[in-house]
């Protein structure tokens, strides 16, 4: 038996994780979800919000070891929980997730991939703290393969996403070496598939998944993201 602990990605909360739970623990593991600061129920302010600060909340809820998943965002934070408690963390599992590299922020990753789909559809706030995804684009973006009523569900819980820790660059350093994979989503009309190859480049082979979903597998097809969840545990 594994411990899951998933991590969200901009804008969602543990809520998006509702129907992987049970896909996971159906096969025999403890998965758990956390809202990071000033997501889902964190009554953190948007202004307050550090990457340091997600990377302390992963942290603080991990007892014993973890696979850690990190969905899109969530990439950050994992990997800078890696480097402040590596011994909490058995892998690492990036999906469709941004993976960070020396001195480039989120933002700067998302600049350098080949195309910009989300643009057209990110409002962000006039005093500059926050961002969030347009209602009326959201489901093209982020739940194409979610059935609808699941969809409409999601986009009426998604919430301001605090920039900062989007904007913030770091030294990933020996948390690049720590025990990883990815799954790769590809139909994802987030965050290209190209670049995820690319920022899967230099994971061993064996590390790399695949899923024919668009962004958000966890409520498209949580089986069979649990099934590959399963699937890292035993190779881990």
């Amino acid at each position: 038996m594994t411990d899951f602990l998933l991590v969200h990605g901009s804008c969602h909360g543990a809520w998006c994780w509702r129907d992987t739970l049970p896909a996971v623990e159906a096969l025999g593991h403890k998965a758990r979800a956390i809202d990071l600061p000033s997501h889902g129920a964190d009554p953190t302010p948007a202004a307050d919000v550090t990457l340091d600060l997600y990377a302390q909340a992963i942290v603080d809820a991990i007892d014993d070891p973890v696979i850690l998943v990190g969905h899109s965002m969530g990439g950050y934070p994992i990997t800078r929980a890696a480097q402040l408690a590596p011994d909490k963390i058995a892998r690492l599992v990036y999906l469709c997730a941004y993976v960070p590299r020396p001195g480039k922020s989120l933002s700067d990753m998302r600049k350098m991939a080949p195309r910009q789909p989300l643009i057209e559809a990110i409002d962000r706030a006039p005093d500059g703290i926050t961002m969030s995804f347009n209602p009326a684009k959201a489901i093209e973006k982020l739940y194409l393969d979610v059935p609808a009523e699941t969809a409409n569900w999601a986009v009426s819980m998604l919430g301001p996403q605090p920039l900062r820790p989007q904007e913030t660059a770091f030294d990933p350093g020996p948390a690049l070496s720590h025990p990883r994979s990815y799954i790769i989503c590809e139909n994802d009309n987030a965050i290209p598939a190209e670049w995820q190859e690319v920022m899967a480049s230099d994971f061993a082979p064996e590390t790399v998944y695949r899923m024919p979903t668009s962004h958000s597998p966890f409520l498209s097809d949580p089986a069979g993201l649990a099934g590959l969840l399963d699937t890292i545990a035993k190779g881990s």
